[in-house]
């Protein structure tokens, strides 16, 4: 039996490209990973580079744009 995707969330990350101070701070919405498989460092997710810093990972809609 097919789960119906009703379980996945908004995921956001809001991630630096860079360690510096002065790296801007970026935000990628990912709708099709639950939060298990962005937080895994074994899945490459396309738009955040391997070695940028993840501030954050957050499962609510309402957290775009705060940063």
């Amino acid at each position: 039996m097919a789960r119906d995707g009703s379980y996945i969330f908004p995921v956001v990350v809001t991630f630096k490209t860079s360690n510096r101070s002065n790296a801007k701070l970026k935000q990628k919405v990912i709708r099709n990973k639950n939060v298990d498989e962005v937080h895994d460092v074994n899945v490459k997710i396309p738009g955040i580079p391997d070695k940028a810093v993840i501030l954050s990972i957050v499962l609510v809609k309402s957290f775009i744009g705060k940063f």
